[in-house]
């Protein structure tokens, strides 16, 4: 893929299945994840066409890469004192609800926080109280990237715990969201956890990432999804339409058809009169010439051969007309109906 890339600067494909889709995805992020990417280039992709694919190599790297982010694996300050706290520190530091563990921790754990919110800032991220009802007796901030919160909390890992050892320890969590990987950390013999608050704000960066990732995918399958169904609209719409017009001939033919058995059973009638008033046996009675009087003039009034019908205009159809040409779309909106 890279060096088809390299050498033709586009690959398309038009009409590939979901499992292709799928296949190329893969190949690209596993480019992506081993630095197989051109120098100072950055493979994109776009729909193209209703269901196809184009992959093309755009200039510099990803604007939301962490190499156009501040750098993370260093150290990030952490205050010795519980002054100039962010509000939402502040908040915490007097909710005595929160951060529900003996004082000594409780100080370390709103020092942790107050380094992670005041990197977060530097760095251009917004920094929010915590509103989750699963984190009432733990303290956290929300850091927010891109428009993605993600909750770090920080609890006593042993709080049962009778032995001095094991109930000091200190946890730091991120929330799991939509990632598979690890987002916990202890104090370690080789790294304390103010030594580890540049790799956790590395850790949001990376997820927010793979989150403006994932956002564009939803959005460009969002996009997909709506294109097959306006064609899927438009596709029922003439097909109601075909129904109608249809349905008018049905009509117009059968009326035209009635009109003509009704003119031979008129033909019929009147020969056999005129035979009954030939052979003397009988002349019409008035009653019988004005029944067939009144047939004749039925018929023609019936028959849309007397004034030519022209070209229908059908009617703009409903969402019931649709429906039966619609293949589990909904009538109303971009989504499939449940059902066979």
């Amino acid at each position: 893929m890279v060096e088809r890339l390299s050498a033709e600067g586009r690959v398309r494909f038009t009409d590939p299945s979901d499992d292709e889709v799928a296949e190329w995805r893969r190949v690209v992020n596993y480019a992506k994840r081993h630095g197989m990417e051109p120098e100072g280039r950055r493979i994109e992709k776009v729909p193209y066409g209703g269901r196809g694919l184009e992959f093309f190599l755009a200039q510099g790297p990803h604007p939301n890469a962490r190499s156009q982010r501040p750098a993370a694996s260093g150290p990030v300050p952490v205050p010795t004192r519980l002054g100039h706290l962010h509000p939402v520190v502040g908040a915490l530091k007097g909710d005595d609800q929160r951060l529900v563990m003996p004082s000594p921790l409780r100080r370390r754990s709103l020092l942790l926080l107050q380094g992670l919110a005041a990197e977060a800032v530097r760095r251009g991220y917004e920094v929010r109280a915590v509103h989750s009802r699963f984190y009432r007796r733990e303290g956290g901030v929300d850091i927010v990237v891109d428009g993605f919160a993600y909750t770090i909390t920080a609890r006593q890992e042993f709080p049962e715990s009778t032995i001095s050892e094991r109930s000091a320890r200190l946890v730091v969590e991120l929330a799991h969201g939509l990632t598979r990987r690890s987002g916990r950390w202890r104090d370690r013999k080789n790294r304390s956890l103010e030594q580890a608050l540049g790799v956790i704000l590395a850790e949001i960066e990376e997820r927010a990432v793979e989150d403006a990732e994932r956002r564009a995918n939803d959005e460009r399958r969002r996009r997909e999804r709506e294109t097959r169904w306006r064609a899927a609209v438009e596709e029922a719409k003439e097909s109601a339409r075909h129904e109608q017009l249809a349905a008018v001939l049905r009509d117009e033919a059968g009326r035209w058809r009635e009109a003509a058995l009704i003119g031979e059973y008129c033909d019929a009638l009147e020969r056999r009169l005129e035979v009954l008033e030939a052979d003397g046996d009988q002349q019409p009675t008035g009653s019988q010439l004005r029944w067939l009087e009144w047939a004749r003039r039925y018929a023609r009034d019936i028959d849309p051969l007397r004034q030519p019908p022209g070209m229908p205009t059908p009617r703009e159809p409903s969402p019931d007309d649709l429906r039966p040409y619609l293949k589990r779309w909904s009538a109303h909106e971009p989504k499939r109906q449940a059902g066979p």
